[in-house]
């Protein structure tokens, strides 16, 4: 494999058993649980000179942080999204800064990219042939793409409810889509059926690869570089799995390691109030979650009822001072469509529960009047259209 001088193998989040990355290529063999990319942080030389002197040209320009070469990447620049200044949702929140991390910037138009770009270079370096998933509709439209750009086969299952734009871009980037009933659970049942069938396929389910995660800690490294290094108050993060709130903890948690910051920023988990686990284990003080037995929310991204890595989700927003906020769909959607008209930017439904979240928090009072927050929009809204548009229509409007 053609990995980074730093990597040095994979470990168990759960057991703490450790692998070789070349021979282990999913979960624990020992205990089934979530394996994370390990490093050498003593031989890591990075210093904010040494980054600032780089390109901003996608996230492999933090190749010294990441498992595998920028040479051996499955990339299409993925990453280097702005960080976009948001004065008059700042006035409406009462507080100093909202910026909001637009990743509907990325190629698919998804931070799912950044997770895909090296969950297919792993598949590519085990030599697999062909990558499957379920997905609620991102994930699968990005893993059908990156697997077409790296010569491989992509089998992709999506419930009947994800957008028009996902299940047709899965079959443009070639790969083969099924939908299958009507929610996320319903696509993930037949995937494990289609599995059990093709021992050839590769995995590249959240949190069964050891690398989507690692993907999506580069957010937090562009982030806090685009402040200057200033920790900022809050981060609002759209939560289903889980998976990109694990990664900013994580990339937080490592540029404190190397030196590079002094404190981690708040995380806060923002979800919708039809299904939000997260939010209810953290306001009853539990160290994980307890299943949603009936989800109901329009915000297909987030309807994820029995979150895999909630312990590790609990800890991220425990360990840095954040918290977890729900919001009623019609808010969710009332923030997305308020921050399209006041600072044209277009937020997916399930990325409007950040600025529904941030908009909750400070009528509680969480923030200050010179906070800075951060609002995470993890998709392009033009992919969901139809649903904002139908709340406005709601509206009268």
């Amino acid at each position: 494999m053609e990995t980074t001088t730093a990597f040095t193998g994979l470990e168990c989040v759960d057991c703490g058993a450790t692998f070789d990355a070349a021979e282990a290529t999913h979960q624990c063999s020992e205990c089934d649980g979530i394996l994370d990319p390990q490093y050498d942080y003593d031989a890591i030389d990075l210093d904010r000179e040494t980054l600032e002197s780089r390109p901003f040209d996608s996230m492999w320009r933090y190749e010294d942080l990441l498992p595998f070469t920028r040479d051996s990447a499955v990339t299409m620049d993925e990453g280097a999204t702005p960080l976009v200044e948001c004065p008059s949702l700042a006035e409406e929140l009462g507080v100093g800064r909202v910026l909001l991390k637009d990743e509907g910037r990325n190629p698919t138009g998804t931070f799912k990219d950044r997770g895909q770009s090296l969950g297919v270079t792993a598949a590519v370096q085990h030599g697999a042939s062909e990558v499957a998933l379920s997905s609620a509709g991102n994930a699968g439209q990005s893993a059908a793409a990156y697997a077409g750009r790296a010569g491989l086969e992509s089998t992709v299952y999506l419930p009947s409810r994800s957008g028009f734009t996902n299940k047709a871009m899965v079959n443009v980037h070639g790969g083969d889509m099924n939908v299958v009933g009507g929610r996320i659970d319903d696509a993930g049942a037949a995937y494990e059926e289609g599995l059990e069938e093709h021992d050839d396929w590769y995995p590249l389910q959240t949190f069964v690869t050891p690398y989507r995660h690692e993907g999506k800690k580069t957010m937090l490294y562009e982030l806090l570089e685009q402040l200057e290094w200033d920790i900022p108050d809050a981060i609002c993060y759209p939560t289903g799995g889980g998976v990109g709130l694990v990664g900013l903890y994580k990339g937080a948690t490592e540029l404190r390691t190397l030196g590079l910051i002094d404190d981690l920023p708040p995380l806060y988990a923002a979800q919708a109030s039809g299904c939000a686990p997260i939010v209810d284990a953290y306001e009853a003080g539990a160290d994980e979650h307890e299943p949603v037995e009936h989800p109901d929310t329009i915000c297909g991204g987030l309807e994820i009822p029995d979150p895999g890595a909630s312990p590790w989700v609990l800890e991220a927003i425990r360990e840095t001072d954040g918290g977890a906020i729900a919001t009623d769909d019609p808010d969710i959607l009332e923030a997305g469509v308020q921050v399209a008209m006041q600072e044209g930017l277009e937020m997916t439904p399930s990325s409007a529960a950040a600025a529904s979240g941030a908009w909750e928090l400070a009528d509680r009072g969480e923030f200050g009047s010179d906070d800075t927050v951060v609002i995470l929009n993890t998709g392009a809204g033009n992919k969901e259209a139809d649903v904002l548009r139908s709340h406005l229509m709601s509206q009268g409007i």
